[in-house]
């Protein structure tokens, strides 16, 4: 059996990203992939357990990064690398470029710290594509503003604090441009679903 395709979506809060999720599976089980959708923090009893803590709890920068980093390891080792076995394609909303993006370029936390733990969660796991949904910072507060969902203590930061989550995940996009496409996700969501599609049909070579 043929290994299955790991898909990211990646940006700041509000840049639009889990709008698309849904439509994204559906995409991919239209042209006869097995697909399972999950998320981060989350994805598994015990990462969703520590997602409430790290949305709501205040804590140090490194005391998040090793939450998330502890959340991530039970997701790979019992969600995401069973599925990719077995052929399916797992879509992820959030995986560690995350954890560069907000523990890093948000908190401050080295990039070299970052670096080992994902060496050590995930080894030589890596997504064959992520999906970097950007915006302006304006425009995603904007829309953060309209959801009318009670804000976590992440979409509770100043503007600066996203400033720097933005500039880090455009900084893994240019270190890593054959994986992480960026998306411009201030257009109208057909024209980003336009992108989407043509990236996916990229994934899709003969088994």
């Amino acid at each position: 059996m043929s290994r299955g395709k790991f898909i990211t979506l990646e940006g700041i809060d509000g840049a639009g990203k889990s709008t698309h999720l849904a439509w994204l599976a559906d995409l991919i089980q239209s042209r006869g992939e097995t697909v399972l959708t999950t998320r981060e923090p989350g994805g598994t009893s015990l990462g969703e357990r520590l997602r409430e803590l790290l949305l709501h709890e205040p804590m140090q920068p490194a005391a998040e990064t090793l939450l998330m980093f502890a959340a991530r390891a039970e997701h790979v080792a019992t969600v995401i690398e069973p599925a990719l076995a077995k052929g399916m394609w797992v879509i992820s909303d959030r995986f560690t470029d995350a954890s560069y993006a907000y523990q890093s370029g948000g908190r401050g936390v080295s990039w070299d710290k970052i670096a080992i733990l994902e060496n050590w969660v995930q080894g030589d796991l890596q997504p064959d594509l992520t999906l970097l949904f950007d915006v302006p910072v304006n425009l995603a507060r904007q829309r953060l503003a309209q959801s009318g969902n009670p804000p976590d203590r992440f979409e509770l930061q100043q503007k600066e604090f996203f400033e720097r989550v933005r500039t880090a995940y455009l900084a893994r996009a240019a270190a890593f441009p054959g994986r992480v496409k960026v998306i411009d996700s201030s257009k109208a969501h057909s024209a980003v679903q336009t992108q989407i599609e043509h990236l996916i049909l990229e994934q899709q070579c003969p088994r």
